[in-house]
């Protein structure tokens, strides 16, 4: 190879590496300048339901308005997930301390057939006291399941009686009724609580 096609070789180089350098710096500045994009999925997820609490008292969606508030899906029948998760949602509510009354936490049950409020209340005992369990009847729950998105299936015992089968998330809304996420409780209670503080 001749000297002068080395010395185009290196300018060459030179060049496409000045090409990729000024390439990264723009996608650099770029993401840095543009503002983050973010997808709203409030449409997607929640809206107006009529419903009964533990002490039989009409609840409606406009009654946790000006809150954030947790929701979760599931019944008192329910062998594991439904006890851990309300257990780690009272874990959260403790972790508030004080604040906790400026948030609002629903166990939605998705089995009308069995969760009375009554029964309800019963449950609900055993956990924090700010928790509040909704039912209403399979109408009422139907409503409430499409608006949040929620599956739901009776799925027969061999000894008799059923379980549901049935989505497991809890739903983190904003003070307006808005979904923001689903919350995570695969953390400590103070780190899920400093969390749900950002949106009083």
């Amino acid at each position: 190879m001749t000297v002068r096609s080395q010395r185009l070789l290196l300018i060459f180089g030179a060049f496409f590496a000045g090409l990729v350098l000024c390439f990264c710096v723009v996608l650099l500045l770029s993401d840095r300048l543009m503002p983050a994009k973010t997808v709203n999925t409030s449409w997607a997820v929640g809206g107006p339901f009529q419903l009964v609490d533990q002490t039989g008292r009409a609840v409606t969606d406009k009654d946790v308005l000006g809150k954030p508030f947790l929701v979760f899906f599931g019944y008192t029948h329910c062998p594991d997930v439904c006890p851990t998760t309300l257990f780690d949602v009272s874990e959260v509510l403790r972790a508030l301390g004080p604040d906790a009354e400026k948030v609002a936490a629903l166990f939605i049950t998705v089995d009308p057939e069995r969760d009375t409020p009554a029964t309800m209340k019963d449950y609900l005992s055993s956990f924090d006291p700010n928790l509040r369990g909704l039912t209403g009847d399979q109408a009422a729950i139907d409503a409430v399941s499409k608006a949040y998105r929620v599956y739901s299936k009776k799925v027969p015992l061999d000894a008799g009686g059923y379980n549901m089968d049935h989505t497991a998330l809890v739903y983190l809304m904003d003070k307006q009724g808005r979904f923001v996420a689903p919350f995570n409780l695969k953390r400590r209670p103070e780190e899920s609580a400093a969390d749900l503080r950002k949106y009083l």
